[in-house]
């Protein structure tokens, strides 16, 4: 095989399983701007770096947030976290990580309940149906 085939091509699993003592997270306070970090998670894309952003900008100390994913195939998110000074931009991080998981977990619990209920009900409204389908 050639350099250019190996070099360029990419594991299947390399853009989101982390590598032996690969860190998921690293925060590097940004030295332009106060109370501004840069958050590099590793192995994720605009589906995290939107969500997270979107979430930020929603916290009443937070004075700027956005991301940027350098390339598709460099599995590597930058997020970058300015707060108002009244709480540091890992607290604002965890603060709002801590939110989104509660969140998410109460829709999946939501989501169980509703599919359960509708299972249940179509399968009264087969039941009450003769072998059939008739009443």
């Amino acid at each position: 095989m050639s350099c250019h085939t190996e070099c360029n091509s990419i594991g299947a699993f390399d853009l989101f399983l982390l590598n032996d003592g690969e860190k998921k997270i690293t925060e590097k306070p940004f030295a332009g701007m106060s109370n501004t970090s840069d958050f590099i998670i590793m192995k994720e894309d605009h589906t995290v770096g939107n969500l997270l952003a979107e979430h930020f900008k929603q916290h009443p100390h937070v004075m700027m947030a956005g991301y940027k994913v350098a390339h598709p195939n460099v599995p590597e998110l930058l997020i970058r976290l300015q707060t108002d000074g009244t709480a540091t931009p890992r607290e604002i991080f965890v603060e709002v990580c801590k939110q989104l998981v509660a969140s998410l977990g109460q829709l999946a619990q939501n989501f169980t309940r509703e599919y359960e209920l509708r299972r249940m009900a179509t399968a009264g409204e087969q039941d009450s149906n003769g072998p059939n389908g008739r009443p």
